[in-house]
């Protein structure tokens, strides 16, 4: 199974097993000037802050769920909704988003429990001065709910064998490449609270 399938698969059953609209909360929302004079908006929990366009909402989760990852937080330029749904025994999930509206974004950040070997494919960079590889493709995960690129990373925490922890991009255009430098300007202002 691919390390893109992995998180995906464990994005549906953090879904699964904690509701977005009755989890979210928890995190600090600020605001600070921007250099190039747009307003952005600070996150900040106990694990992780960063600072995110205006024009985004974040979703943070309070409840931690019982299973050996979590999510942290959604941000979106349009609301979430709980991805998931339960008929009998079976919960089928799938994203937080059922399309992308023209321009639109959604970020996931979530954490895993499981040791991982490595890192997986990609572009090796750094978010929060801790290594990491950036996966960008056309479409990619994200082609489900009309995204036109996906942009997977994955952070090492600690040294591997380790728990990762995830943050997935989905980006629809038009102006991908103002999409792209607002994220690539959130995991620049990254910092994890330390261990």
């Amino acid at each position: 199974m691919s390390l893109t399938a992995r998180r995906l698969l464990l994005l549906v059953a953090t879904a699964a097993a904690v509701g977005i609209t009755g989890a979210c909360g928890g995190g600090e929302v600020g605001t600070q000037a921007a250099p190039r004079d747009s307003q952005l908006l600070s996150y900040k929990d106990s694990f992780l802050s960063f600072a995110y366009p205006a024009a985004w909402t974040a979703y943070p989760y309070e409840k931690v769920p019982e299973l050996h990852f979590r999510p942290l937080v959604f941000l979106s330029t349009q609301p979430v909704h709980d991805p998931c749904s339960t008929q009998g025994n079976e919960t089928t999930c799938g994203f937080p988003v059922e399309q992308l509206q023209p321009g639109g974004v959604l970020v996931m950040w979530q954490m895993n429990g499981i040791p991982a070997m490595g890192l997986g494919p990609g572009t090796p960079i750094r978010v929060g001065g801790h290594p990491a590889m950036r996966n960008e493709t056309a479409g990619g995960e994200c082609r489900s709910i009309g995204a036109d690129r996906t942009i997977d990373v994955a952070v090492e925490l600690s040294p591997l064998p380790s728990p990762l922890t995830y943050f997935t991009a989905c980006l629809r255009g038009p102006d991908l490449e103002q999409s792209e430098k607002d994220v690539d300007a959130l995991l620049e202002s990254t910092k994890f609270a330390s261990k």
